[in-house]
């Protein structure tokens, strides 16, 4: 990364590709910023830059990679993958860690399980400027899309044509919202919502706290 880049990054402040730490906290939430980012659109963990964009810099390049290696490995499943690179600004040294967008969706934190378990699995991703934990809905769309599995056909049912008359009035629509709607179990309405993403019928959002919608993708 180039200089004025960097301090253009840090310039623009924390966003959906760009997060600053102060220092090395603990492998478990800088696992979930590392997931976070190659769950999503991939980015950036500056460290030795404060919440307030203040130049800090960091005690122990080696200690702070080091640390990062480990985390990346060990608490994350499957392992993610990153760049480090170091820079001095203000006479104070910055570490940079640039993750990719992954296309081994969706990563996890490190459970020893041999398979992904939807109900238990702690799946991070990037929302705004925060890493928030990802709904059962997306865990389901990012594992379809690291199998490539998108729906070229879909059979268009009452329930779809419910979706569209109820997005047509509100512009969004919960699994909540649909379960009550048609009155079936939020289980079948959450693969109903699921099944039309993957057949880019919808658009799926998630808010800072979590919470996900779905909107016509028009």
């Amino acid at each position: 990364m180039r200089y004025k880049e960097l301090l253009d990054l840090i310039e623009e402040g924390e966003n959906i590709q760009v997060e600053f730490k102060r220092k090395f906290s603990t492998h478990d939430k800088i696992a979930r910023e590392l997931l976070a980012f190659a769950n999503t659109k991939g980015g950036y963990i500056l460290f030795g830059i404060d919440d307030d964009k203040k130049i800090v810099g960091v005690e122990s390049e080696k200690e702070t990679f080091e640390l990062v290696n480990v985390t990346a490995s060990d608490f994350c499943e499957p392992a993610v993958e990153f760049i480090i690179e170091y820079k001095e600004v203000n006479s104070r040294e910055i570490v940079i860690v640039t993750i990719p967008e992954s296309e081994k969706k969706p990563h996890r934190i490190q459970d020893f399980k041999s398979e992904l378990d939807i109900n238990t699995a702690i799946v991070p991703i990037r929302v705004n400027d925060k890493s928030v934990q990802a709904s059962k809905e997306m865990i389901r769309i990012l594992r379809s899309q690291f199998n490539k599995a998108a729906l070229k056909k879909y059979v268009f049912g009452p329930i779809e044509k419910t979706v569209f008359d109820y997005l047509a009035k509100t512009e969004r629509i919960s699994v909540n919202e649909l379960s009550n709607l048609v009155n079936i179990s939020e289980r079948r309405a959450s693969r109903t919502l699921v099944k039309m993403v993957r057949a880019n019928l919808l658009l799926i959002h998630t808010k800072d706290n979590g919470e996900e919608f779905f909107t016509a993708a028009v």
